[in-house]
C-alpha cells in the first residue's frame, strides 16, 4: 500500500509542478484539458488547465496534481501538509530554500530532538511543506 499527496492548483499547476520538478528532479508528466478525449473534457474548463500532473523522482516517490477545473472554488490547502524527507542536511537546506522562495517559513529549517533538521514552509503556491531529514539529530 502505498499513499501519494494530490495537490489541487487555482490555475497555475503547470508553474507549481515545474518548479517541483526544478526542487526534486524526476520526469514530469502533464496532461491538459485539451489533451483528453473530447468526451472527458469540461467544457467550463480552460483547454490549456492541467487535468493530471504526476511527478516521479528517481527513488520512486510520486507527487499528484491537477487544476481545480471543477468546482471553480479553489481555496489553498488547510489542515495537512507535504512530508518530504531528504538526505543530509546540506540538501535540506536547498529544498527548504526553494520550496520557501516567495513563501511563507512556519518553522525554520533546525535540529531538532528527533531529526538532524526540520522545518515546515508553505510555498509560493499554498502548498504547506514539512521538511526534515533521514537522519536523527545524532547522526550527522
Amino acid at each position: 500500500m502505498a499513499f501519494y499527496p494530490y495537490l489541487f492548483f487555482g490555475g497555475n499547476c503547470r508553474e507549481a509542478f515545474t518548479r517541483y520538478q526544478e526542487i526534486f528532479g524526476g520526469d514530469l508528466t502533464l496532461i491538459t484539458v485539451a489533451d483528453m478525449p473530447a468526451e472527458e473534457q469540461m467544457p467550463e474548463a480552460s483547454p490549456d488547465a492541467i487535468m493530471h500532473a504526476a511527478l516521479t523522482t528517481e527513488d520512486d516517490q510520486l507527487l499528484m496534481g491537477s487544476d481545480d477545473a471543477t468546482t471553480g472554488g479553489f481555496a489553498p490547502v488547510h489542515g495537512m501538509q507535504v512530508n518530504v524527507s531528504v538526505s543530509g542536511v546540506d540538501e535540506a537546506r536547498r529544498v527548504f530554500a526553494a520550496l520557501a522562495e516567495e513563501g511563507e517559513v512556519r518553522a525554520p529549517l533546525e535540529p531538532t530532538s528527533f531529526a538532524a533538521a526540520f522545518g515546515m514552509c508553505t510555498d509560493r503556491f499554498g502548498t504547506p511543506w514539512l521538511l526534515t531529514t533521514d537522519e536523527g539529530p545524532d547522526d550527522t
